[in-house]
């Protein structure tokens, strides 16, 4: 009887399939498919995933646009020339270039701080001006970009195929030398003035002594003086004189008459 009651006990106990699974021909345990996604799911769990790391936006490239410095900025005349509708196109102003602006108007010299506020004011109304778009871009400060503002805008420019506009001339040089066309507000200036030459006539106002106690002294439009003989007696009037002859200095030209 004993022997009876062993085996009935046996067939009360779990089986195999339901602790171990079902082992193959190999001996490999083959777990129920229930069981193994249950399994697999909780493992999943504990394992971090790897992030995913965001790509890096890249920065368009701004062909043939027009770069200008701190010193065009606040000289102002190119601004004259945009508003002609002469030179179309995108301007770009460096955020490093906007600092520069931001310092000057905030400095406690005067003078400086209106140069700043100046050159700050003329960049916004430039944004009004039809057919040119400002475009303001960030300064790159990776490893391996230049530091100074003037590398940085040279840089920029070469970069983006582009043109620079300054009134310094060691920057203008060393943006030819660096492969980037630079334009010269003071030399463009030159190229414009009038081009009054020995014997011809002018109507002009005498607005003050020269160094000779004869002279008188009057400006052309584009503010060429031009020194007249015997008229310190005129100053004041408007009068004709004839111009005698032409000096250039470093500093511009000069233009001599005498009454007519």
């Amino acid at each position: 009887m004993a022997k009876k009651e062993m085996k009935t006990t046996r067939k009360h106990e779990p089986q195999d399939t339901i602790v171990e699974g079902v082992r193959d021909a190999a001996g490999t345990i083959l777990l129920p498919a229930k069981f193994a996604a249950q399994i697999a799911e909780e493992v999943a769990k504990r394992i971090p995933m790897p992030r995913r790391q965001p790509r890096k936006k890249k920065t368009k490239q701004i062909d043939n646009a027009i770069f200008l410095d701190t010193s065009a900025i606040i000289d102002g005349r190119i601004f004259d020339v945009f508003g002609t509708g002469l030179v179309p196109g995108v301007v770009v102003i460096l955020e490093s270039i906007l600092s520069e602006l931001k310092r000057i108007a905030d400095s406690q010299d005067i003078v400086k701080r209106e140069r700043g506020k100046k050159g700050l004011f003329l960049l916004d109304r430039l944004k009004k001006v039809r057919g040119v778009k400002v475009v303001v871009i960030p300064d790159k400060n990776g490893q391996g970009e230049p530091s100074e503002v003037d590398e940085k805008l040279i840089k920029a420019a070469r970069d983006n195929r582009g043109r620079l506009i300054t009134c310094d001339y060691n920057l203008e040089k060393k943006a030819s030398i660096s492969g980037v066309t630079a334009i010269n507000v003071h030399t463009l200036a030159t190229f414009l003035k009038i081009r009054a030459v020995p014997g011809e006539a002018l109507h002009i106002k005498i607005l003050h002594r020269g160094k000779d106690i004869s002279q008188g002294v009057g400006y052309l439009d584009d503010g060429t003086m031009l020194v007249v003989e015997d008229a310190s007696d005129v100053v004041g009037h408007f009068i004709d004189v004839i111009v005698s002859r032409v000096i250039q200095t470093t500093a511009g030209r000069i233009l001599f008459a005498k009454k007519i």
